[in-house]
């Protein structure tokens, strides 16, 4: 096929590299421009950029697509048999929807309809999915609506945060669109309507979802925290400032309130909801360095009875 390539993250480089390797054509692959990237807010390249121009596929970097009749122009001259869209980060217009023959093939890091939005993997995992996966689909005008084409599932571990499990959809991903793109070409994929009524959604991410609310269960804090690597993480407020927690899990104790602190044998642990705890292993307070909780407690005297969340 001669395809059009959007996307712009690491999620996506499998699939671009999948693509060419089966032999297909991508004429053009579409990326977001680069941005400031660290404190020195170097200007950094898209991995997908820096994909294509390894692959020797022309770029474009368009800031914004709906209304750049250039951009049109471009695509419109390509004549692509179908733009693939892997976590590109941009809405598609309806003339990019409506200009190849297959559509617009959209590689999404969920069971769909469930976890519709832009941040699939983590909700699924915050959410204590035991099993999660992709689903190809032509994109339509909605969020995520657009008919099915492949899915195919991938076991969650208990303890895998959506940092593990972000690298195995993606290379399961490459090989599903390959196969979706085989099956298009040879008429023998039948498309599935999404059931609307089993949809669930997973918007993106914000500094507030990463914060502790110890009046949920340990389970459900713990899930959060493996859903929200490697940002926004999971932190609460001691004494008014804020406690970035890198490392914790659930553990058996007897019944705290939630949000108080036992402290016992250099260890931080925290009444959480429906008499569950959580033992807080390595964190970091606001303008300190991160370290073990030992070394936490010797340092900042806290004792049994104190609160966390405030």
């Amino acid at each position: 096929m001669n395809l059009v390539f959007c996307g712009t993250p690491a999620f996506a480089v499998p699939t671009f590299k999948a693509v060419l390797d089966a032999g297909h054509h991508i004429a053009l692959a579409v990326t977001q421009p680069d941005r400031p990237v660290g404190r020195t807010a170097e200007m950094t390249a898209p991995p997908v950029k820096l994909a294509a121009i390894e692959a020797g596929v022309p770029v474009a970097q368009p800031e914004k697509i709906k209304t750049n009749a250039e951009f049109r122009a471009q695509l419109e001259a390509i004549a692509p048999d179908a733009i693939l869209v892997v976590a590109y980060g941009r809405i598609i217009p309806k003339w990019m929807l409506d200009l190849p023959r297959h559509g617009n093939i959209n590689l999404h890091g969920s069971l769909l309809p469930k976890y519709r939005g832009a941040a699939p993997i983590q909700w699924a995992v915050a959410s204590g999915e035991t099993v999660t996966g992709n689903t190809t689909m032509r994109i339509d005008e909605g969020l995520d609506t657009g008919d099915m084409l492949l899915q195919r599932e991938l076991a969650v571990g208990p303890d895998q945060t959506s940092a593990d499990v972000y690298p195995l959809l993606a290379e399961m991903g490459a090989g599903l669109m390959v196969e979706t793109l085989a099956g298009l070409e040879a008429g023998t994929l039948q498309a599935q309507k999404q059931d609307d009524s089993l949809a669930t959604h997973a918007p993106i991410l914000t500094r507030d979802d990463a914060r502790i609310d110890f009046s949920q269960s340990a389970a459900t804090i713990y899930n959060r925290w493996r859903g929200f690597q490697p940002w926004p993480g999971a932190w609460t407020m001691m004494n008014g400032k804020k406690l970035t927690v890198h490392q914790l899990k659930p553990v058996e104790q007897a019944s705290v309130e939630p949000g108080t602190m036992n402290v016992a044998s250099g260890k931080l642990i925290v009444g959480c909801g429906q008499g569950t705890a959580i033992e807080l292993i390595e964190v970091q307070l606001e303008g300190k360095k991160r370290m073990p909780a030992a070394d936490f407690l010797r340092g900042y005297q806290l004792k049994t009875g104190d609160r966390l969340g405030q």
